[in-house]
């Protein structure tokens, strides 16, 4: 996939301390619909309720469903200029 470093200080993915927990940034209909179609998957802790936000349990997701998810956090978060040059890269 190989998206450019954002360098931006914005969160749009980490590892949780278990190693098998992905919080993304998403925004919350998108979350909603996740959570809803794959609940084993997608899911949220009190905590994350307020903020736009999901959690992916990573050894129940496959790279289909995870890889656009990721692009699109990233894509959300990154300035302009980064995007433009990552998809005149894949053009």
């Amino acid at each position: 996939m190989g998206l450019p470093a954002c360098g931006c200080g914005k969160l749009f993915a980490r590892l949780w301390e278990d190693g098998e927990t992905l919080v993304l940034k998403i925004g919350f209909d998108a979350r909603e619909m996740l959570m809803t179609a794959n609940p084993e998957i997608f899911f949220i802790t009190d905590h994350y309720a307020g903020y736009p936000h999901v959690l992916v349990r990573l050894p129940q997701v496959r790279r289909d469903q995870i890889e656009p998810l990721i692009e699109e956090a990233w894509r959300l978060n990154a300035p302009k200029r980064l995007r433009e040059a990552h998809d005149s890269r894949d053009s």
